[in-house]
């Protein structure tokens, strides 16, 4: 198995003792704070606010969150190569109320674990490849990764890292 890279993420919490229109703090979070002793299940898109993620990609995962908590996922997590005021303001737009918006704002992580690829020529620059998985205990015990993965691909594959998908796999476990 594969272990999850060592990365912190830069994120924004709420702080309520902060008074004004943005009571938020920065607040890191590295990789054991999110894997560590947890069974997660991760899925990483291209862009906050993108029509396949938008409207299929987190939708389902929200919408089928109690069926992986019930197979004793601890956690869902969304991963982005967007800065955290994006992750924020999207899951706000979406009505995310269960899945972990994970900002990857310099795409570290994605590149560590070999999924970022350049989307210059949808005007993106570099973002996540479109994949999900399984990690239980910082260690990644299946990954479903779309295929064609390549630089500059002129489509975004939806096959195989969607929640159904997902699902499927831990019922069979």
């Amino acid at each position: 198995m594969t272990t999850v890279p060592n990365v912190t993420f830069r994120t924004r919490v709420r702080n309520d003792a902060l008074e004004g229109p943005n009571p938020f703090e920065w607040k890191d979070v590295t990789t054991d704070d999110l894997f560590k002793g947890k069974k997660v299940v991760v899925f990483s898109l291209p862009g906050a606010y993108t029509p396949t993620c938008s409207t299929s990609h987190l939708p389902r995962y929200e919408e089928l969150y109690d069926e992986f908590k019930a197979l004793g996922v601890d956690s869902v997590i969304c991963v982005s190569v967007n800065d955290a005021f994006v992750m924020y303001n999207w899951g706000v737009a979406q009505g995310a109320k269960n899945v972990f918006l994970l900002p990857d704002g310099s795409g570290e992580f994605t590149r560590k674990m070999g999924m970022l690829v350049n989307k210059d020529n949808l005007g993106f620059g570099y973002r996540s490849w479109r994949y999900s998985m399984v990690v239980d205990n910082g260690e990644v015990e299946k990954m479903f990764i779309e295929p064609g993965f390549e630089d500059n691909c002129p489509t975004d594959p939806f096959e195989v890292s969607d929640a159904d998908t997902m699902l499927a796999y831990l019922k069979g476990q």
